[in-house]
């Protein structure tokens, strides 16, 4: 195991187009680190530059204390693990995952033992000698899985490896994998373009847009303190509200304005946002911080909004409810499933002040303070 240092990487492809810019981070010996991003962010050129199937432009790569930019992919000692599991179709599992160790010469009793080993580690055991046509999804994953283990690697590169899998068995193996890190602790780079799966599985979270990093940290603080509107666009479901308005100021307490309603700012956090008196700014309300009754943390004076209702999806134990204002046609709250709610109801949307995020107009949040509340 190794930590990965990437220092001022930047990839750029023929014809000007920058991939990556300016790319600096440090993941330590057997951090779990997620890269999440739309599709185009770059995630998965930083994962191949690490890996060494892309060249990079500039900047410096270690695994280690090794840099590694010029250093061949096989001899980096990383394994990674594809979006289409790359198995090779003429061999069974038990050839698949002993493939890699052959070719490095490996005796054959280590080789049987690692493979053994890796196949009890993933529960496979029974399907050593099956060629991948006779496998299902999940179990080809974790073939190619039990491949990269057999290496024993500094690192474990993984490119969107359940993007192939259905809804219930992504569940099943993100759990495998969150299992499967605390039992080998193996220092591991994982991209997804999924802000769940991120959420789920990383000690850090890397949110990238146009191959730049907008912001990293724990799941919880890039959920709770996004940086920017972009950020918190991107991480949470459904997506956070944005609602444009003005800060105005109105006997000594802060307001949010919107054309069809007025929100009262809570006051411990004025100091963050008095500067912005009387400028445009955006407001961003998770749809977990709307309810449709005053109590509890949504009750308050001047937090409520009046809606009209569109549509109503049940979940379960919750429901998504699609309202609208005559400015704004799309706003989103996630409340109880047993409340009464029918479309084209007009009602209030309740608002728990001490959670919404208040943006510049460059998409830079203002109270970060108040967004950790």
């Amino acid at each position: 195991m190794a930590e990965v240092i990437l220092e001022n990487v930047d990839k750029v492809y023929p014809g000007g187009v920058q991939a990556v810019t300016d790319f600096n981070l440090n993941i330590q010996d057997g951090e779990f680190l997620v890269l999440v991003g739309p599709s185009g962010c770059g995630k998965s050129t930083t994962l191949r530059m690490v890996a060494g199937l892309e060249e990079i432009s500039g900047g410096t790569i270690r695994i280690g204390r090794r840099i590694i930019n010029d250093v061949a992919p096989k001899d980096r000692d990383v394994a990674m693990v594809f979006q289409n599991y790359a198995l090779y179709p003429h061999m069974t599992v038990y050839k698949n995952m002993a493939f890699a160790l052959k070719l490095r010469k490996y005796p054959r009793r280590e080789i049987d033992q690692r493979v053994r080993e890796a196949a009890s580690i993933l529960d496979i055991e029974e399907l050593l000698e099956r060629k991948p046509k006779a496998l299902s999804g999940g179990q080809r994953q974790r073939v190619a899985v039990g491949r990269a283990i057999v290496r024993q690697p500094k690192a474990f590169l993984f490119d969107e490896p359940l993007s192939n899998l259905d809804a219930k068995l992504r569940v099943e193996m993100r759990a495998e994998l969150k299992r499967l890190h605390h039992k080998l602790s193996t220092t591991t780079i994982y991209v997804t373009h999924d802000q769940e799966e991120a959420m789920t599985l990383g000690d850090r979270v890397v949110v990238m847009k146009f191959g730049v990093m907008q912001q990293v940290g724990t799941p919880l603080e890039v959920y709770n303190r996004p940086l920017n509107k972009f950020v918190a666009g991107f991480v949470g479901t459904p997506p956070m509200n944005f609602l444009d308005g003005t800060v105005t100021s109105d006997g000594g307490d802060l307001f949010f304005d919107g054309t069809d309603f007025r929100l009262r700012l809570p006051k411990q956090h004025a100091s963050a946002l008095a500067s912005h008196v009387s400028r445009p700014v955006i407001l961003g309300v998770r749809p977990q911080a709307m309810n449709t009754n005053p109590e509890g943390r949504f009750a308050g004076k001047d937090n409520s909004i009046p809606v009209t209702v569109q549509v109503v999806e049940p979940l379960g134990e919750k429901m998504d409810v699609f309202a609208a204002t005559p400015t704004f046609p799309h706003i989103v709250a996630r409340v109880d499933a047993r409340t009464d709610i029918t479309t084209e109801a007009k009602l209030n949307l309740y608002l728990d002040m001490n959670r919404v995020h208040v943006f510049d107009t460059d998409g830079d949040q203002v109270n970060l303070t108040l967004a950790s509340a």
